[in-house]
């Protein structure tokens, strides 16, 4: 009972994942019957609503749709950065041993969906699409895998998870090194110049949250000028935020017992007030308790809520408008590549790399978890929804009926993997874990 009462960090993640991915699910539907109603004039109006300022030296106008894939998002990729660094350093990724099951499955839920992307499609104008199918979205992933309850071991939304945050590392190299145009180099240095500080800082053990945050403004708008994705900005930015923290729990328990009794031996107020002294003593509760605190650990937690119940859905209710009528132009062909190299793709790449490493013995798979459960997860990868459709717009982004198209194949990969994977999953949950 009582262990069902108190939820571990990991569990606290799931949870919000879980949730965050029910509201994309949402999101998307609404989005769907949004864009073929008859307010559809609306919702493409509101997405393209000009918003910013400018003046004689400096413009900054973007339409709304723009504000969202290039602003709001920086912040979701920043809380990924968080979530990289956090995992790298002290998580599931931080020694080899952790780190190769995932890894090498990661690594195969990439590849093989590029490969078939990139035999299977004939357009040449679509060829910069093959980043698409590389990815995995963790929240609708992880909503799935709470659908089943006890069925799924936690071990294997750990492998999920870390498996994911994989994907994600990959997705942001692709992103930075293959979807930026026209960089200006000047920009770009200055900008690098200004990570640069930050680091020194964070290596040193300094940390001015408001310093951070107008550097961070800073190098987004110099990233967004220099032709170089602003969400990049988001990513490198959560690397120069310090993990350590100024003191350690002992240290803090030991002054939160000195500051209780002090507030015990003081003298309450008739009117019910704080006295002076307690008024002091509360300062110095503040005080300690920002200095036991991870900058890292802080932030992510802050933000993690923001952008699972708010950042995200809002992402997918601007991106996932696909009408459905006579004027668009679908590529048939692309929507099919695309929802097979999500389907087939991750089953063959994350299954075939995750049984090839425990066959060469690289790895070991958890006693917990059953080749059934492997499979079932691997096509559960297949959904890839909220890192696929931002990668489809950076391809597409001169080519909307492309990117329709693109995203249609998204939607319509993601849900075979889903429910697939659903399905896999829950036949094999009562069965016990093959033992070798």
């Amino acid at each position: 009972m009582f262990e069902k009462l108190i939820l571990t960090p990991f569990q606290r993640f799931v949870k919000i994942e879980s949730f965050s991915g029910i509201l994309l699910f949402g999101a998307m539907i609404v989005a769907l019957i949004w864009a073929n109603s008859g307010y559809s004039d609306v919702y493409h109006n509101i997405l393209n609503f000009e918003l910013g300022f400018s003046s004689d030296s400096f413009k900054l106008t973007k339409p709304v749709i723009l504000w969202i894939n290039d602003g709001l998002m920086a912040i979701f990729f920043f809380v990924i950065g968080l979530e990289i660094k956090r995992e790298l350093l002290i998580g599931e990724l931080n020694t080899f041993k952790k780190a190769s099951f995932p890894l090498l499955a990661a690594i195969g839920g990439m590849s093989i969906p590029l490969v078939i992307y990139i035999i299977m499609n004939s357009n040449p104008e679509a060829s910069h699409g093959w980043g698409i199918p590389m990815a995995t979205d963790i929240a609708f992933s992880l909503a799935i895998l709470t659908l089943l309850g006890k069925r799924v071991p936690l071990s294997l939304k750990i492998f999920l998870t870390a498996f994911a945050i994989v994907d994600d590392i990959g997705a942001v190299m692709v992103i930075a090194i293959f979807y930026n145009t026209g960089i200006q180099w000047i920009l770009l240095i200055i900008a690098l110049a200004l990570l640069a500080i930050l680091f020194f800082l964070s290596y040193k053990g300094i940390y001015m949250k408001y310093l951070f945050l107008f550097f961070g403004v800073a190098i987004w708008v110099l990233f967004l000028k220099a032709g170089i994705h602003p969400t990049i900005a988001g990513v490198l930015m959560a690397f120069t935020i310090p993990i350590r923290q100024k003191i350690n729990v002992n240290t803090f328990i030991d002054k939160l017992c000195v500051i209780v009794d002090n507030i015990k031996g003081t003298k309450n107020l008739p009117d019910q007030i704080l006295s002076g002294e307690q008024l002091e003593e509360i300062d110095n509760l503040e005080e300690w308790a920002h200095q036991v605190q991870s900058p890292l650990q802080h932030l992510e937690h802050v933000l993690h809520n923001w952008v699972s119940y708010l950042i995200m859905p809002i992402f997918a209710l601007a991106n996932a408008g696909i009408a459905f009528n006579s004027s668009t132009n679908f590529d048939v062909s692309i929507i099919f590549t695309i929802a097979v190299a999500l389907f087939a793709g991750k089953i063959i790449g994350v299954t075939g790399f995750s049984f090839l490493s425990i066959k060469l013995k690289l790895t070991e798979l958890p006693k917990d978890i059953s080749n059934w459960q492997i499979i079932g997860v691997a096509s559960i990868a297949g959904v890839g929804f909220t890192m696929s459709i931002f990668i489809a717009n950076l391809a597409f982004a001169d080519h909307p009926d492309l990117m329709d198209s693109a995203k249609a194949g998204i939607l319509v990969g993601s849900i075979i993997s889903g429910i697939t994977g659903y399905l896999i999953l829950r036949l094999a949950g009562g069965k016990k874990p093959t033992q070798k």
